[in-house]
């Protein structure tokens, strides 16, 4: 009897503690995914697909404002009503107010950030890009820096982060999108740390 008491008690006082500490256990569990850098300058700015908000691409566009980079390479798959990303992107960006000059439109075919890292790959030895400003969304930075530095281990890398209405460390469970962002964002981590 005894012995069959314990476990149900370890398993009632780790309840207890995960329900008393669960603000801080799942602000980690999204902080781990955020690894971002403040801007250095650079031969580009780099801005990853898969924002539809346009916050990466306006985030891009103001480090080429500022002096940090002087372009952006706008990466864009192709597949939203016959369009690639990049044309989208940069339209949105020059109706916020910032030239088409800044930009740099990259279409490819990828369809994930591992795929896109390898393309984009070549596209910086083409253009002998030696350090870019990898912009992408918050959630994104740590899986997005690290392929993208596996894919261009000749290139420097510094991960900007571009804020997103929905994700953010603190509180992303209390938004539906945020919920979305935090589990997606950790599957495909963990789809990677598997190599799935």
């Amino acid at each position: 009897m005894g012995r069959a008491i314990r476990p149900a008690a370890l398993v009632l006082a780790a309840v207890a503690l995960g329900w008393i500490f669960h603000t801080q256990i799942l602000t980690a569990l999204a902080s781990f995914l955020v690894r971002s850098e403040p801007p250095q300058h650079a031969d580009a700015a780099f801005v990853a697909a898969g924002d539809i908000s346009g916050h990466r691409v306006l985030k891009a566009a103001e480090l080429v404002r500022d002096g940090f980079a002087p372009k952006a390479i706008v990466s864009g798959p192709e597949g939203m009503y016959g369009f690639h990303e990049s044309d989208l992107a940069i339209a949105f960006a020059e109706r916020a107010g910032y030239p088409q000059s800044y930009f740099l439109a990259f279409p490819n075919r990828a369809l994930s950030t591992n795929e896109e890292a390898h393309v984009a790959a070549e596209e910086f030895e083409r253009l002998g890009i030696k350090r870019v400003l990898l912009v992408t969304s918050t959630y994104h930075t740590r899986r997005a820096g690290n392929l993208f530095r596996a894919a261009a281990p000749g290139v420097k890398f510094v991960v900007v982060s571009a804020p997103d209405d929905h994700f953010r460390p603190r509180g992303w469970w209390l938004d539906r999108e945020g919920r979305k962002r935090f589990l997606t964002e950790w599957a495909k981590t963990i789809g990677e740390w598997l190599r799935l």
